[in-house]
């Protein structure tokens, strides 16, 4: 059976998720019909990079953009012509796919080379899509150079890369530059809310919302952990998420924050100890607390930054990391998430995890 991320993996460009800035320049690319010879997609994973370079082999290729000057405005692929069905079916022999992390030799990039000078079986052009090209030893990379510096005109490089830093600059420079930005929540949370309904998968709002942050701005990651709990014979609930992934949800993170913003010791001890005794991830806890004490404090002292969390958080989750910025004392609080972040980093290699959280608690909230 089809991985959900592989069946809903967008066939149009205004199908595709959060990237509005690069939509619209490939969409006028394929309505002047002016094509770079190399392109560089960077950014965190899951945030549409391969999805894209796809479709942009398929406007590359289209022939009903080719050949139809009206349907060309539209500026997208026809979904229907031999290069865009082969395309999607992963039986294109015009469109090379590498992954850089297992081939990542200049043998690799040599017999690339020699393909680069074969014209094209059926399409217009030949596109090269090479994942992860941070991935490649020096050699490869000195000899990638030497095509990108003379393509030929039947050839188009896609290079994608989670890693942008790493890459030289003589190959970046030589290349169309596309940054993937992470996801936003809510535009997960929409696309999964979509597929739940399309594979009649019955799950509550809430377990959909902890997928939705789990997947921590990508939408494949999230898809996939989607695939894995429908699996689930029964009507899926927060606590079956929260299970398997072994990770509380928002709301439980919010309820033991707010008992430390309050000061109260012993509930705060007690809530603890029944997440313990539930058996989730107590590391992952610290980790959560982390981010949700650190928020709290950033949105106390620089309200500005609620934008960035609208993007982060589902309104509802804003809602109630506002409600309890306002119980911030910046000098105990900042105390408090220090000694969080050193638990953290005390609880991840001892055998009694609970431990140097149970300590951080009681030194920043005993009287």
């Amino acid at each position: 059976m089809l991985a959900l991320y592989r069946k809903y993996r967008p066939k149009k460009l205004s199908e595709l998720l959060g990237q509005e800035h690069i939509i619209e320049i490939l969409r006028n690319a394929a309505k002047q019909d002016k094509f770079a010879h190399a392109y560089l997609f960077y950014g965190s994973r899951g945030s549409g990079k391969t999805t894209t370079a796809r479709l942009l082999a398929k406007l590359v290729n289209c022939e009903k953009r080719q050949k139809d000057v009206k349907f060309r405005e539209k500026g997208e692929p026809c979904n229907e012509c031999r290069a865009c069905t082969e395309i999607d079916s992963n039986q294109a022999m015009d469109v090379v796919e590498i992954d850089a992390a297992s081939n990542r030799g200049i043998d690799e990039i040599r017999d690339l080379k020699e393909s680069v000078k074969l014209s094209p079986f059926y399409f217009s052009k030949k596109v090269f899509i090479i994942d992860e090209v941070h991935m490649l030893t020096r050699e490869a990379f000195n000899a990638l150079l030497k095509t990108l510096e003379e393509p030929p005109a039947h050839a188009v490089f896609i290079l994608a890369t989670t890693e942008y830093e790493k890459l030289p600059a003589t190959i970046s420079s030589r290349t169309q530059k596309f940054n993937f930005k992470k996801l936003a929540i809510g535009d997960i949370l929409k696309q999964l809310e979509i597929v739940s309904r399309e594979e009649k998968i019955k799950i509550s709002a809430d377990a959909l919302e902890l997928i939705a942050a789990l997947g921590e701005g990508s939408l494949r990651d999230a898809l996939s952990l989607l695939d894995q709990i429908a699996s689930m014979d029964s009507s899926i609930e927060l606590k079956d998420v929260e299970r398997i992934v072994g990770k509380i949800g928002y709301k439980k993170t919010a309820e033991l924050a707010e008992l430390l913003l309050r000061g109260d010791l012993e509930s705060s001890l007690s809530y603890l100890s029944q997440i313990n005794e539930e058996g989730y991830n107590l590391p992952q806890l610290g980790k959560d607390m982390i981010h949700y004490l650190r928020r709290t404090l950033s949105l106390k002292l620089s309200p500005g930054v609620e934008e960035l969390y609208k993007k982060e958080l589902t309104a509802d989750n804003l809602a109630l990391l506002k409600k309890h910025s306002d119980l911030i004392n910046s000098e105990r609080h900042i105390n408090l998430l220090k000694s969080f972040i050193r638990a953290y980093s005390e609880m991840r290699y001892s055998p009694f995890p609970i431990a140097p959280l149970e300590v951080a608690i009681i030194e920043n909230l005993k009287d």
